[in-house]
């Protein structure tokens, strides 16, 4: 039996969430929605009948707009044209995006899931202050869109916030047809990726690893499915780039990683060997402090990830 810390609701980042409790609130929190202080009406004087406006919610859903995660789908993932989008909280908030809980659902049918909205920060507020080392060895079409994110402009900011968005719906499309435990990408509209819902029916987000005191036998299952979580990314020629056990998820046992627009590719990057080994020190650690595992777990831990890369000592 493992003592979990306490945690809040639908908390899984150090940031505190934020819970609008009108629809007015989060619109102030949401730039995607878009309310005006009179609502529409029709003829007859009566309200909701525009027609770029749902019977529920706050938005159409974007699907038909979007770019679609990787095929065969799975069986939740809500594709019809009828459905609607309807904002339920703030899950996280950070420095790049904010990642907000979503309900999509056709009204009238028991057709819905929860979802994970992350959005990328506009040009005007985003602070990607680490860029530069992550981004190196990635590539855009035109020289004029590399010399502009290059050099920080309001045109290259905004082409990073897409690229960031991109970086992590492909990055989570291909791991998951490989069948590696991240979230399934269920679209990406802009800069606006959903994401599977990690967490309960009714909105609790699964905690971080790092809110659990796992026990030993659980703290030995959780090393050797990170071990396999982190080999997946190897045989692709990836590390992580920022992990740590506040991006890693546990939801009933199964380890899950997130937060991936950093990912790395360790051959193309020239200082992708140094964010391979940065990630193992900083997540041993954690399990090191713990009790598991052993002496040397790193450096067998980083050779193996190396091999498996193919890339040298």
């Amino acid at each position: 039996m493992r003592e979990r810390m306490p945690r809040h609701r639908r908390r899984f980042d150090d940031d505190e969430p934020v819970r609008p409790n009108t629809r007015a609130d989060r619109t102030a929190f949401d730039p995607h929605l878009r309310l005006t202080e009179t609502p529409p009406t029709d003829l007859d004087g009566r309200a909701g009948t525009d027609i770029d406006t749902p019977p529920e919610g706050d938005r159409w859903s974007t699907w038909a707009a979007a770019e679609h995660g990787p095929v065969p789908r799975p069986s939740w993932v809500v594709t019809a044209h009828a459905a609607v989008d309807t904002e339920l909280g703030v899950l996280k908030t950070g420095k790049e995006a904010d990642v907000h809980l979503l309900g999509r659902g056709v009204p009238g049918t028991d057709e819905h899931v929860l979802l994970a909205a992350k959005r990328y920060r506009s040009a005007e507020h985003r602070m990607f202050h680490r860029d530069a080392g992550y981004t190196e060895g990635r590539r855009v079409r035109r020289s004029r869109e590399t010399r502009a994110m290059a050099s920080r402009t309001a045109f290259g900011r905004q082409l990073l916030a897409g690229q960031w968005a991109r970086a992590e719906f492909d990055a989570l499309g291909t791991l998951w047809a490989a069948g590696a435990p991240v979230p399934y990408p269920v679209q990406l509209h802009g800069t606006e990726l959903l994401l599977e819902f990690v967490g309960t029916d009714d909105g609790e987000a699964a905690p971080r690893l790092a809110q659990l005191r796992p026990g030993r036998d659980e703290l030995r299952d959780l090393w050797d499915q990170l071990r396999e979580a982190l080999l997946a990314l190897a045989r692709r020629g990836w590390a992580h780039g920022d992990l740590s056990a506040y991006n890693l998820l546990v939801d009933d046992g199964r380890l899950v990683l997130i937060d991936l627009p950093q990912v790395v590719d360790v051959v193309g990057n020239p200082r992708g060997p140094e964010f391979l080994a940065r990630d193992v020190c900083r997540i041993t650690e954690w399990f090191s402090a713990r009790g598991l595992p052993g002496p040397g777990a790193a450096e067998v831990l980083l050779a193996d990830l190396r091999a498996e890369a193919g890339i040298g000592a």
